[in-house]
């Protein structure tokens, strides 16, 4: 079947940053978790589950009331995935039911339409085995991209980064995007309550004011498959300014922990505060300091 020009682009960015992550990582000592959200996926889920990289092993497919058969494409592409109902509206509530249903060591959150690559999770497993409690992907640190994201968005992502850096006095390079790993045991510090979009920010702030070990690493964002997205540009980012704002005022309230300053991690990646992390990368992924 002819591909278009976008998808033939997507396909061979895609192939080249997973041949990078497959010769900088190896196999984890952990169990991995994966957890998916989806509301009426149909026409990209199977795309994303058999893209998934063997390092995995349980799939949490938390369907959101889909009106399509996402849940049966799911289930016909990996008989082996679970598939659960979502509690309550919202995104955050649908990672929430995931996250309470995973039992792998570290537990990693992809989207469903196709703009975050499967063949990626190794990199965030790799950063989590070697003494980091979150992971999160950057489009803007280097050897990152987006080959999706509009002016307006980027814009607003900008803005808001800014505003995270000066009140918790970060160094992070991206916010808005949620491909994001953790470790299990760093579920009841993060203490995730929101229900929507702005679940992603609550986790970093959280992470940063807890004082957890926190890693950014190069991220390639891709186009959605299909359909529309389910984000709403102002609507979700004046709820994401909402809770850095709400989060900062409950941290100083509470005299919650400081992050440090990051620093850069050879390979692109980053270390963006709390403890010094035990072990190092291979190859060109050595850890800093947080």
């Amino acid at each position: 079947m002819h591909q278009s020009w976008k998808q033939q682009h997507t396909s061979t960015a895609e192939r080249r940053c997973s041949e990078t992550v497959r010769a900088a990582v190896g196999a984890p000592g952990g169990s991995v978790s994966l957890v998916v959200p989806a509301r009426n996926e149909a026409a990209n889920i199977a795309w994303v589950l058999s893209r998934i990289p063997d390092c995995v092993d349980e799939v949490i497919l938390v369907d959101g009331e889909s009106s399509d058969d996402t849940a049966g494409r799911a289930r016909a592409c990996l008989p082996s995935l679970r598939v659960v109902p979502q509690s309550g509206p919202g995104k955050g509530n649908a990672l929430r039911t995931g996250f309470l249903n995973a039992k792998g060591d570290y537990i990693i959150m992809i989207d469903a339409d196709g703009s975050m690559s499967p063949r990626e999770i190794p990199r965030y497993v790799h950063f989590l085995e070697n003494g980091y409690d979150v992971v999160k992907g950057s489009r803007f640190t280097g050897g990152g991209g987006s080959l999706d994201i509009t002016t307006l968005r980027r814009s607003g992502n900008r803005a808001l980064l800014a505003l995270t850096n000066l009140l918790y006095q970060a160094s992070l390079t991206d916010l808005c995007y949620g491909y994001v790993g953790f470790r299990r045991d760093a579920l009841a510090r993060l203490d995730l309550r929101s229900s929507g979009f702005e679940i992603e920010t609550e986790m970093v702030c959280r992470a940063l004011l807890e004082g957890l070990r926190v890693a950014e690493v190069p991220t390639l964002e891709l186009p959605r498959r299909t359909g529309q997205s389910n984000l709403r540009t102002f609507r979700d980012g004046q709820r994401v300014l909402r809770t850095l704002l709400r989060e900062r005022a409950a941290g100083a309230s509470s005299g919650g922990a400081r992050a440090d300053g990051g620093a850069p991690v050879d390979g692109g990646a980053r270390a963006l505060g709390g403890a010094r992390a035990a072990g190092g990368a291979p190859g060109g992924w050595r850890h800093g300091d947080g």
